[in-house]
This record gives C-alpha cells, sequence and structure tokens, in this order.
C-alpha cells in the first residue's frame, strides 16, 4: 500500500515539473517575440528626414527632345599638297603652323633638267618651222610651173603633201613645247588654299618622287563635326537644325548646325553621317574631341528627372512623398528632353505635383515615414524653356 502511493506521489511530482518547465519555456518564447515585435516597430517607425532639394515636383515641362552627338573636328576645305615633278627638294622653309595664302610658293623642285628640256623642244619647233618655209617655196614654184605647164600636176600635189606634213610637224613640236613648259612649271610647289600648315612630310634636300606628300594644309575657318547616326535617328534628322557641342578644352558651349546629311548609309554598320558646321569656329583646332546634343524637336508633358526613376523593380518605377510617408508608383518613361541643365524624362501613371524624391536619396521601403527639415518643401522652380516649376535636388539627411 505505502508502495503504491509512493508511486502516486511520484508520478504528481514529475507531472508537475514538467509542466513548471513548459510554461517557463512558453514564457520566454513570448517575451523574445514581443522583444522581436517592439524592436521591428521601432525600426518601421523610424523617420527619414529629407531637405526640401531632394524632392522634384512632376509638372508639364517643355521638353527639348536631342541626339548625343560626339566626334572629332574637321576642317571643310584641308589640303595635300604633293610634288608634280620628281627632283630634289629645295626651299621648303614653311612649318607645322605657318601661315600661307592661296598660290603662295612654299616649295621648289630642282628645274636644270626641266629647263634644258623645255630649251631642246623650242629648238625643235623652230626647226620644223624652218621645214614649212621650205616646204611652202617649195609649192610656190611648183605651182608657178605647173601654170606653165613646165611639170605634171603630181609634182604639185607632192609638194602640197609635203607642205602639210611640216606644218603638222610644227603643231606636235609646239605641243611638246607646252608640255615642257608645264613640267617646268610643276616644279615650283603652291600652296592650293589659304590656311595653316598642319603636317611638313618632306625636308628641304629629300629627292622627291611625283606624286610624294610635301605639307598639308587646313583651312580653319570652317570646321565641322562628323556625326555617326543610328538608322533610327537618322530619320530624325534634319538640315538646319541645332546643337549644343562641348568642346574638347572649351569652357563654353560651341553651336553648330546640321549642313548636309549623307545620303547613303555606310556599308555594314548601317550608320548615317550628318555633318554640322560650327558656327564660331575662331580658338578651335582640328582634331579636337566634341560631343553634345542635337535638338531634334519639342514636346510637352508631365516630367521628372530622368535619374529619379528606378530600374530595380520589373517596371519601373518613381518613389513619391504621400501622406508623409514613402509610396512607389510604377511609370512608364517616354521622350526624354532638357530642361535648363537638367535631363528630364516624360512619365505616364504619374499625377501632376506629385512631390518625387531624387536619386540622391537613394531606395527607401514602401511605408517609410519622412518628414522635411524646415517643414513642407516649397521648392523653386527649375529652369525650363515652358512655364511650369520643378523643385531642385539635394542629399538625404537619415
Amino acid at each position: 500500500m505505502n508502495t503504491r502511493l509512493l508511486k502516486w506521489v511520484a508520478l504528481l511530482v514529475l507531472l508537475a515539473l514538467v509542466a513548471a518547465g513548459a510554461w517557463r519555456a512558453w514564457s520566454a518564447r513570448q517575451a523574445q517575440q514581443e522583444a522581436l515585435a517592439l524592436a521591428t516597430a521601432g525600426r518601421q517607425q523610424t523617420v527619414v528626414e529629407l531637405a526640401a532639394t531632394d524632392v522634384a515636383r512632376a509638372q508639364r515641362h517643355q521638353l527639348t527632345q536631342g541626339l548625343p552627338i560626339s566626334g572629332s573636328l574637321k576642317a571643310v576645305n584641308s589640303a595635300l599638297v604633293k610634288a608634280r615633278a620628281a627632283g630634289e627638294l629645295q626651299g621648303l622653309a614653311v612649318r607645322e603652323g605657318d601661315r600661307v595664302q592661296a598660290g603662295q610658293v612654299i616649295a621648289r623642285i630642282e628645274s636644270t633638267e626641266y629647263a634644258a628640256r623645255v630649251r631642246q623642244v623650242q629648238e625643235q619647233a623652230d626647226a620644223a618651222k624652218a621645214q614649212i618655209d621650205i616646204a611652202q617655196r617649195q609649192w610656190n614654184n611648183n605651182k608657178a610651173l605647173v601654170d606653165q605647164g613646165f611639170i605634171s600636176r603630181t609634182a604639185l600635189d607632192t609638194s602640197l603633201n609635203n607642205l602639210n606634213a611640216a606644218q603638222a610637224n610644227h603643231q606636235a613640236a609646239l605641243a611638246a613645247v607646252e608640255v615642257a613648259r608645264k613640267s617646268l612649271d610643276d616644279t615650283v610647289v603652291r600652296a592650293p588654299i589659304a590656311g595653316f600648315v598642319a603636317q611638313r612630310l618632306a625636308q628641304p634636300g629629300e629627292r622627291v618622287g611625283v606624286e610624294a606628300r610635301i605639307v598639308e594644309i587646313v583651312d580653319l575657318s570652317r570646321l565641322e563635326l562628323e556625326a555617326t547616326l543610328s538608322a533610327a535617328d537618322s530619320l530624325a534628322v534634319r538640315v538646319g537644325q541645332e546643337a549644343q557641342l562641348q568642346v574638347e578644352g572649351k569652357p563654353e558651349p560651341v553651336r553648330a548646325r546640321v549642313a548636309r546629311i549623307n545620303p547613303s548609309a555606310q556599308p555594314g554598320s548601317r550608320s548615317v553621317l550628318a555633318y554640322l558646321a560650327i558656327e564660331a569656329p575662331a580658338g578651335l583646332r582640328q582634331g579636337l574631341f566634341a560631343q553634345g546634343t542635337l535638338h531634334t524637336g519639342e514636346v510637352r508633358a508631365i516630367a521628372v528627372p530622368l535619374a529619379a526613376v528606378r530600374t530595380d523593380k520589373p517596371a519601373p518605377y518613381v518613389q513619391v512623398v504621400a501622406n508623409d510617408v514613402v509610396a512607389h508608383r510604377t511609370v512608364e518613361p517616354g521622350a526624354r528632353g532638357a530642361v535648363g541643365t537638367e535631363t528630364m524624362v516624360a512619365v505616364t501613371g504619374l499625377n501632376e505635383g506629385a512631390l518625387v524624391l531624387r536619386s540622391s536619396v537613394g531606395p527607401l521601403r514602401e511605408g517609410t515615414p519622412v518628414r522635411f527639415t524646415g517643414g513642407h518643401p516649397h521648392p523653386s522652380p527649375l529652369p525650363q524653356a515652358g512655364e511650369g516649376a520643378s523643385p531642385p535636388a539635394a542629399a538625404p539627411r537619415p
């Protein structure tokens, strides 16, 4: 009897200990969950401070659309002066950077042999002229004899043929004189255009052959940019459209205008070349790199800064401030354009006047509370081509 009672007492004690352990474990887990919930709630309630310059207001803007272009400046007029006669190069005094005028003598080819050739063919022409005189007198004499009946008509015809042959020989000799004089004149190397010497490709005393390059001359009064456009972009380009270029080493922007468009696409790449005339080339040099935007048109639409459109989700979206919390709004980007110095993009799916977080703020979760330092923002309008205002951007203050 006592043994059975002891067993029941031991069983009850064991059950009490198990129940006490289970209750303590459940209490500890509940406390841990409450602490975690409080910590999460505390983090969720962290308020992000923003400045008025951290947002931009979605407004209607007159967007200036354009195509990015780049390339090197080239002189419209340039000339590679080559030797037109073979011989020793003499008198080449111009160097890189020297200014030359059209027709200016810049070098000579040693001309002794060419001058002697002119004298030789001139003497041959004089001899041919003397043969004409002889043949003419022979024909005159034979004609008189034929008229008197002393010789036959055949002799007169022979003297006439001799006269014609002498005249033809004289004409050939005169042509040879012209060729020789042309060769002598080719020994004088002249500048074909006015401009500056860009390269000196030969040295005095060097023996050069025909077509040997001597100097390169460029005319810096007219410069142009050769821009390569894709087939799709070229459809919007027209002669007369303006562009703003930033030339390497020049702080001020340079204006250019489309002067002509190549009617044929380039083989292989199918790209199209457009040539933009620089309006104020003073101080610029051939070969400088330039890049900028070619203005192709204007469109008026609700726009936001291009950098504010985020793409880290399947669909593009912007972060907006609504009721002092962050919300994500899916948008469909459209035409891009410049408003002042900032690149903007037209969007659909966003109400006009919405406060959009700029890219400098970084990504924030939906529902994150925010507040503005100094009260609700009243940003100053962006410079633009049309009416409407938009706030500038600034860095976040967490």
